[in-house]
């Protein structure tokens, strides 16, 4: 049985996304998979790291039962919009607070190089976005992906890392949410 975690960082209760990471987790739990999620939104802490890496912030109770979800995952969902050619400033929050040294990676000593602590995880990154994806891929070089993939998840050890890319969203109809909802849902129960 696969151990699921579905972290939604989109800050709106209502947005198509929660539809979204709904959908994978329907099919996830069809497959048999355990799932257990994060909705970033309705998580208490402060989201800036006020003192970077110099001192210690002491984690709130929300996010230290993230790293301990996150730790029992085999594979991470992450359902978000795609802002600005960034993720929402919440989830950016989330990710300063959460993946620390000592956590998700340590700098070595006297060394440009780190150890990376999140090793044996897959990951899926789910995105909505208001642009063609093709316009953001080509145009713009896929900023948001490349950071969340390679700059971030694969930095702490999550090498397998794939992304699914929805848009245009604004201009959408409902037989084009609906049928990317059945799209999500069947990746749910293969647990991709």
């Amino acid at each position: 049985m696969k151990k699921i975690l579905i972290i939604n960082g989109h800050p709106d209760k209502e947005s198509f996304n929660h539809g979204i990471a709904e959908a994978y987790k329907i099919g996830a739990i069809q497959s048999g998979a355990a799932v257990k999620e994060l909705k970033i939104a309705e998580l208490q802490f402060d989201p800036n790291l006020k003192y970077g890496y110099r001192k210690r912030t002491e984690l709130e109770p929300d996010l230290l039962d993230a790293q301990e979800k996150i730790k029992w995952a085999e594979h991470l969902v992450w359902v978000y919009p795609v802002w600005w050619g960034s993720v929402p400033a919440v989830m950016k929050g989330f990710i300063d607070r959460v993946f620390l040294p000592g956590f998700a990676f340590k700098k070595r000593k006297g060394s440009v190089w780190w150890d990376k602590y999140l090793t044996g995880k897959t990951a899926r990154l789910i995105c909505t976005m208001d642009q063609p994806t093709w316009y953001y891929k080509w145009v713009y070089g896929s900023p948001s992906h490349k950071a969340m993939k390679k700059l971030t998840l694969q930095f702490v050890g999550v090498k397998k890392v794939k992304i699914t890319a929805i848009g245009p969203i604004r201009l959408s109809t409902d037989k084009f949410r609906n049928d990317w909802l059945h799209k999500i849902e069947k990746l749910g129960r293969r647990n991709n």
